[in-house]
């Protein structure tokens, strides 16, 4: 591999993002502070956020959702099918890199060879060979990591042209973009359609999902609810403690409600005379 110029971009992305992960630790410890701020208060972000929540439905009632209209109308089903199998699979080193992170070494080596079955036989990635070799699709990232490692979950954020995220989760930015081979390549004309590409497919995806949460009375707490209850899913591997499931709150731990008692049956004969 060629060394990288000082001058050249990538140099300076590398650089950008080394800077940011530097910052883990302190990401970290913040993290771990505000947490309990976070259960104390709610939502203690809520102002910053609804008006950011604001932006990004104009953004997509504006751009994303009439483009990704036209895209589903004139690109045929099983077209868009291996689109996404092609991007989920270009992010997977994500998902493998932490499921090692996370001591899961073997979902850790059956990830990657479900990676490798999906480039080698999926054509690059476009069809989904593994799933049907018994090698499932997992989903893990840098935030799921570090609330195993017991790093607090922090405040919860809506970012600008990226949506719902929490504190915790913000190293994952970066950890996603040095595991996504196409990081690394140097050519805006092959990166920039790519993206654009992935962007409005994931749209395209998430139209059900999106109108759900339109539809609802108030659309910024269901978003804000929908998402931290599927975090934690995620975080527990889909087996999440029960009382999580109790929580009405942002981030609270309600207990689960306590069984009724059953009344003991009186012995025969015991009746009131």
């Amino acid at each position: 591999m060629r060394p990288l110029r000082p001058e050249s971009p990538r140099y300076r992305r590398v650089r950008a993002l080394s800077a940011l992960l530097l910052l883990l630790p302190l990401l970290a410890l913040v993290g771990g502070c505000a947490s309990t701020a976070y259960h104390d208060r709610g939502d203690p972000l809520e102002p910053f956020n609804r008006k950011m929540f604001v932006f990004n439905d104009h953004l997509d009632r504006w751009i994303l959702q009439p483009v990704a209209r036209t895209y589903v109308r004139f690109t045929p089903k099983l077209v868009r099918a291996s689109v996404t199998n092609f991007f989920d699979n270009v992010e997977y080193p994500n998902t493998i890199l932490n499921q090692f992170l996370e001591g899961r070494f073997r979902e850790g080596f059956q990830d990657t060879g479900r990676f490798v079955v999906n480039i080698v036989v999926g054509v690059g990635g476009l069809f989904d060979p593994a799933t049907r070799f018994g090698l499932p699709r997992h989903d893990k990232d840098l935030g799921q990591t570090l609330a195993v490692w017991g790093v607090g979950q922090g405040p919860y954020l809506v970012l600008p042209f990226i949506g719902p995220d929490t504190l915790r989760n913000l190293p994952n930015l970066v950890a996603s973009a040095l595991t996504n081979p196409f990081f690394y390549v140097n050519t805006a004309k092959i990166t920039m359609p790519l993206g654009a590409v992935a962007l409005i497919n994931k749209r395209a995806n998430a139209a059900a999902q999106i109108e759900m949460v339109r539809q609802a009375l108030d659309p910024y707490v269901f978003m804000r609810e929908a998402y931290l209850q599927h975090r934690r899913f995620l975080i527990y591997n889909g087996h999440p403690p029960v009382q999580l499931f109790n929580d009405f709150g942002p981030g609270g731990l309600a207990p689960a409600p306590a069984p009724a008692k059953r009344a003991k049956p009186k012995p025969a004969g015991s009746g009131a005379h």
